[in-house]
């Protein structure tokens, strides 16, 4: 059994993904909080099935499964890439949309061209685009404290540009013409969707954390 962490201040969030966890790691710091992944756990559970129709479903589902069965206050995100003029698409299927074998960077390549192929020929005007991230913070007892959404809009490229990031960074153009992928980390925190929902839900989290245990 994992117990909780010394530091009542440490989060422990639902992710394997270290891109993610770098990003939300630096709102959190200055804030005082001291976000962890679930490489730190002894034994990590089983995958919940995120089945939901729904960013903030899935980031249910998730926030929810890991706190249940670490037996600690949980917080997951679920984020992904909305695309206009493919009703939606990918949404809640982002990151395994082009497939799921392979590698994480495998998986992120395939799934750019993906988008490349699905909107060629398809005008500047009409690649409008946006990455939207929500946030969800349970408790073992599988109540949800606080959620939070943030969104960056921009339009998708006709090639992938940029260095940094992951996942479809290279292809979406936020407002000064760069992609989300040309941004510095800090740039890109500034702005970004999941940038916007940690500082959203950061003072909530310190609120619960402040507050008498009942």
């Amino acid at each position: 059994m994992n117990t909780s962490p010394a530091n009542p201040h440490t989060i422990l969030i639902a992710t394997g993904n270290p891109h993610k966890l770098e990003e939300i790691s630096r709102i959190f710091e200055p804030l005082g909080l001291h976000a962890v992944g679930l490489d730190t756990l002894d034994d990590k559970p089983p995958e919940p099935v995120e089945d939901a129709e729904d960013f903030m479903g899935n980031a249910r589902i998730k926030a929810v499964g890991y706190a249940r069965a670490t037996g600690r206050r949980c917080l997951a995100d679920d984020s992904g890439l909305v695309v206009d003029a493919l009703d939606g698409e990918p949404g809640v299927h982002s990151a395994y949309w082009a497939g799921a074998e392979g590698t994480r960077d495998e998986r992120d390549a395939r799934n750019n061209d993906k988008l490349l192929r699905e909107l060629h020929g398809i005008p500047e005007e009409n690649r409008t685009a946006r990455f939207v991230c929500v946030m969800c913070y349970a408790d073992p007892k599988g109540t949800i404290l606080a959620t939070s959404q943030g969104e960056m809009p921009g339009w998708i490229a006709h090639e992938k540009s940029g260095e940094h990031g992951f996942g479809y960074d290279p292809l979406l153009v936020v407002a000064d013409a760069r992609t989300s992928a040309e941004l510095t980390p800090e740039e890109k925190n500034a702005m970004s969707h999941r940038g916007k929902a940690a500082r959203e839900i950061a003072p909530k989290i310190l609120e619960i954390l402040s507050s008498p245990a009942k």
